[in-house]
């Protein structure tokens, strides 16, 4: 079985959240990676670095320069016909992307993936997080979404794939990138973080959070997430957001401050390796999960903590 892999990056560097996808699709068989952009000579590159990949594609067009999905989603369709599996990471631009890859070729999409079972079977969560499905595609062809802190990431180093120029099959002129915004911080990425503080509705307001939560989490060198009740709330912007519908994590440490624990945010980051909870209800669900509990004040506990460190 052949997969094609899409490759996430940046333009000039390849994503952690490929190299897990890369680990998914070797259960598979041969990987392939589709590498799509314009001036991405260096990301193909590093593609063909990566330990376990054989061939990557790349389309090097002004079309896929913002990776605007409805572009890309033709370009890997025309690539599945030699090709049996089209594998991507569950982020916000893989999960634009797949969708439309499987309705071009007409199958059904495998989402969020958390194991390979077989070459036509998975385990993906439903429910929540709350239960484990086994499922079993008949599709001849594969679309598959990864959850990508369910595989362990493959060395971006020690390959030895031959990269490969594929045509562009152009600009469909159903989107335009108009403009980005990118918000600079210092502090770890999310998806990326060892050690992670978030903050929930309970801190009050935004100058709260950012008084209670970031000395902490510069304390830790942290990556700092919130509960859509806080972002919902305007405390800090959406791209904090920790849950089911925002990012899911796994640090080896996750700080969860005035987070009662709803089935939404526990769904996004109950793979933490170790968790602490620090909440005035000791009957937050938050609790169940945790691996370190702390009943109490917030406004009081967490200056004292920080103050510690």
């Amino acid at each position: 079985m052949k997969t094609l892999v899409w490759v996430e990056h940046d333009g000039g560097a390849v994503k952690d959240a490929t190299l897990a996808a890369v680990t998914a699709a070797a259960k598979l068989g041969e990987v392939h990676l589709l590498v799509a952009g314009q001036g991405v000579d260096g990301v193909a590159q590093a593609a063909a670095s990566i330990a376990g990949v054989g061939k990557v594609h790349v389309a090097d067009d002004a079309a896929y320069a913002h990776a605007l999905a409805e572009n890309v989603a033709p370009l890997a369709a025309d690539l599945m016909g030699h090709h049996d599996a089209f594998v991507v990471p569950a982020t916000t631009t893989g999960r634009n992307i797949a969708p439309r890859v499987a309705a071009l070729i007409d199958v059904q999409q495998v989402s969020d993936i958390l194991s390979v079972e077989g070459p036509d079977t998975f385990t993906r969560p439903i429910y929540a997080g709350n239960a484990i499905a086994t499922v079993r595609t008949r599709d001849a062809k594969l679309v598959v979404t990864v959850r990508t802190t369910a595989f362990a990431k493959a060395d971006a180093q020690g390959g030895t794939g031959t990269v490969e120029a594929v045509s562009s099959t152009g600009d469909k002129s159903l989107s335009s990138h108009v403009s980005s915004e990118m918000a600079e911080n210092a502090r770890p990425e999310l998806t990326s973080a060892k050690i992670i503080v978030s903050g929930g509705r309970a801190l009050g307001s935004g100058e709260k959070f950012a008084e209670l939560i970031e000395p902490l989490a510069d304390k830790l060198g942290a990556g700092i997430g919130a509960s859509r009740a806080a972002v919902d709330a305007g405390y800090v912007p959406n791209d904090y957001q920790v849950g089911q519908t925002g990012k899911i994590v796994a640090p080896e440490v996750y700080v969860a401050v005035g987070i009662s624990g709803a089935i939404q945010h526990l769904a996004g980051m109950k793979d933490s390796k170790v968790i602490v909870a620090i909440n005035k209800d000791a009957d937050a669900p938050i609790f169940q999960v945790a691996d370190i509990g702390l009943v109490g004040d917030l406004f009081t506990l967490i200056p004292e903590l920080t103050s510690k460190l």
